[in-house]
């Protein structure tokens, strides 16, 4: 009961400051004007990019099947397809939730030890943020005058990060380390010789097996181009929305990079999907690229919620078709 009561409360909480973000965004919308332009909206685009969303996600299990196998696992692709976007649902519900949701159902039906199924996720983790480091180097080094028009118009963001003490940070945890490192030299022997220890060094080394995976994987060649693959679907998947709104349709294939590594970033903001923060951080890049502020809250509004009702219906459908796909597995 407790544990229902954490996890309703945690979900308002993160679900209110999504809101919250999203009513700062758009508060001084004319709503009549609003609904006016998304009626001149060119739909066929949006369906266009919701498939080849779909697609990055079948990249996406696709690569996940090769981590899976280089473990001795050998998932139906439409299965991992199920765990990806079931994970996806869940974070929709809960930030970095859909991490622990998919690790669970993996081990459900392919009898993956959890924290193996979680290292090989954590270690996917880890490629995208390289990947989207990789696209943030190309937008500084073509575009990088729009990063700094966003700076000098939200200079409260800039601000923030100058009161943040990094030092003060670091030496915080150099502390912390040194405290746990002279407790574990002096009671090496007791804290080895412990349940608790013995059963937390099993659950870390299963864990960085998941993550080791990419040591033995198969075909890295393969591997490498799946990865590519998933982002360059991602930023397809965007930039193809430009094309629904005749304001937005003749910006270059950077503007969208710009605004899809900007959304990017947004997406790691405590809030479902998202919200509101992906939605404020778009609208600024266009509206630096010269596009209406009333234009770019439209093309927000229909990239971003196209996107997660398609998670929302894809993911739901994962779930309820899993088990009838795997009816046979005991």
């Amino acid at each position: 009961m407790k544990k229902r009561l954490k996890i309703t409360l945690k979900f308002l909480a993160f679900f209110s400051a999504g809101i919250f973000l999203f009513w700062l965004v758009y508060k001084d919308q004319n709503v009549s004007e609003l609904w006016s332009a998304l009626k001149k909206v060119n739909y066929f685009w949006i369906w266009v990019s919701l498939f080849i969303g779909i697609l990055s996600h079948v990249a996406r299990a696709l690569r996940w099947n090769m981590l899976a196998k280089s473990l001795g696992y050998h998932p139906k692709t439409i299965n991992s397809f199920f765990y990806v976007m079931i994970g996806y649902l869940a974070n929709l519900a809960l930030p970095r939730m859909g991490e622990v949701t998919r690790s669970v159902i993996i081990n459900r039906y392919e009898k993956m030890p959890i924290t193996k199924a979680f290292g090989t996720i954590v270690l996917e983790r880890i490629i995208d943020m390289i990947m989207l480091l990789l696209c943030t180097l190309i937008v500084l080094f073509t575009q990088f005058h729009i990063p700094l028009d966003f700076i000098h118009s939200h200079p409260e963001i800039a601000e923030k990060f100058s009161n943040i003490n990094f030092l003060n940070i670091l030496m915080i945890f150099f502390i912390i380390v040194i405290v746990f490192g002279l407790i574990f030299v002096f009671f090496n022997r007791r804290i080895k010789n412990s349940v608790i220890y013995k059963k937390l060094a099993d659950l870390i080394r299963s864990f960085f097996q998941g993550l080791k995976t990419i040591k033995t994987v198969n075909n890295k060649p393969l591997f490498i181009f799946y990865s590519f693959l998933i982002w360059f679907f991602y930023f397809l998947m965007m930039y193809l929305c430009f094309f629904s709104i005749p304001e937005t349709s003749d910006l270059s294939v950077f503007a969208g990079l710009t605004a899809f590594v900007m959304g990017s970033f947004a997406m790691i903001a405590p809030v479902q999907g998202g919200m509101g923060a992906w939605h404020f951080m778009v609208i600024a890049t266009l509206i630096s690229y010269g596009i209406d502020g009333n234009t770019a809250k439209v093309f927000a509004l229909v990239c971003h919620e196209s996107m997660t009702a398609m998670l929302i219906v894809v993911g739901f459908i994962s779930l309820i078709a899993i088990p009838l796909v795997n009816k046979n597995n005991k």
